[in-house]
Formats: structure tokens, C-alpha cells, sequence
């Protein structure tokens, strides 16, 4: 296939949406994901109270420059699940103030780079190709924003699909058979927003 000719994003353009608030604890997930995390005894009815949620990192010590290797001592910052045990999938970013974050899933990556309590400028993120244990700058990445959570069978319940060469997230929209996508449907980090990010951690953010 031959490469896209697109620039590649410059790497400290990736976020300037950090938003604020208090971290809250994290919980583990179970099955779709919900895993405690907004949960409460009234079935969901909060009476009008504000209900979102904010994400800190949870790596003290971060180069920035490149990707920490992943350990069993790490937990998403967002769902609390194991990167280890999802090589295919996890993710990880670097704030400019030489601290971290680490994940299961591009989702919860999703998640956290909209909702983060960090004042930190994100400077660093990669993420897993799809279908590989290889990983990424986040930055120059295409994610596929694939919707149909019925038809995926992965951790979290669905996830954006990642690949570094543009003309491979073509060919994957007409491999993904679930519904009709479009190259609109491909974007990069520096696109993702609340809206995005809710298609896959809707109940977390």
C-alpha cells in the first residue's frame, strides 16, 4: 500500500483541552465496562448533579520523549484494568510535567485526554496498532471510529481501531462489515473530543 502524504501531527499539538477537576478513585471493570465508576444506589437518577467525571495520571516519572515499558504495577487511569494483559490494545501518554498515564484500551485513552484533571500539557501518547502488540506515536496514528458495539469483541466492549498507515485504515473500513464508515470516520488524537470519546467510555466521562 503506499503512504498517506498528510503531514504527520506535530506531537505537542496533540491536546490543548486539558480540563480540570478532582480526581475520583477508580474502580475495576466488569463486562461492559461499568464497573462502579458513576455508579450509585438510586439506578442512575442523581437528582440534577453534575455526574462527570476527571481522570489523573497515575505515572509519577514519564520521559516524554518515548513510551515507559509496561508492568504488572499498572492499572488504566481510567477503568483500572491491567495494561499487561492487553498487549493489543493499550495506550499511554506523557504530560509535559513529567508525569503519566497508562491504559487497557484507545478508548480509555480517549477518555482520559478529554476528561484528565491534569493542568499538565499533554506532550506524548502512543497507542497499539490494531491486531498487533505494536506501539505507536499517538500523534501520527489514524484511528477508525468504528460505533457498533455489538459487533466488536474487545476489552471495554469497543474501541477505535489504530493503525499507523493511512491507506490500511481505508481498507479497514471496508473490512469492518458492521456498518458503513467512511474516510470522515478516520481521525486523528488532536481530533478527539467529548462527543468522540463517548462512543466508547460513555459512562466514564
Amino acid at each position: 500500500m503506499s503512504e498517506h502524504d498528510d503531514p504527520p501531527i506535530a506531537r505537542r499539538r496533540l491536546l490543548g483541552l486539558l480540563g480540570t477537576g478532582a480526581a475520583i478513585g477508580l474502580s475495576g471493570c466488569i463486562g461492559d465496562g461499568i464497573g462502579g465508576l458513576g455508579s450509585d444506589d438510586t439506578g442512575g437518577e442523581t437528582d440534577g448533579a453534575d455526574t462527570s467525571q476527571s481522570y489523573a495520571p497515575n505515572v509519577d516519572q514519564h520521559p516524554g520523549d518515548e513510551p515507559i515499558e509496561f508492568d504488572e504495577s499498572h492499572h488504566c487511569a481510567v477503568c483500572n484494568m491491567k495494561p499487561i494483559d492487553y498487549p493489543q490494545w493499550r495506550s499511554q501518554l506523557a504530560h509535559e510535567n513529567g508525569e503519566g498515564a497508562v491504559f487497557d484500551t484507545p478508548g480509555c485513552l480517549f477518555a482520559y485526554t478529554v476528561a484528565t484533571s491534569s493542568g499538565s500539557e499533554i506532550v506524548g501518547a502512543w497507542t497499539t496498532e490494531f491486531e498487533t502488540d505494536t506501539l505507536l506515536d499517538a500523534s501520527e496514528a489514524h484511528f477508525v471510529l468504528i460505533t457498533d458495539a455489538d459487533a466488536a469483541d474487545d476489552p471495554m466492549k469497543i474501541n477505535p481501531r489504530v493503525f499507523g498507515n493511512y491507506d490500511d485504515a481505508v481498507a479497514y473500513l471496508d473490512e469492518w462489515e458492521a456498518e458503513a464508515l467512511t474516510e470522515d470516520d478516520i481521525i486523528g488524537l488532536d481530533d478527539v473530543d467529548r462527543e468522540t470519546a463517548s462512543i466508547y467510555r460513555e459512562n466514564r466521562i
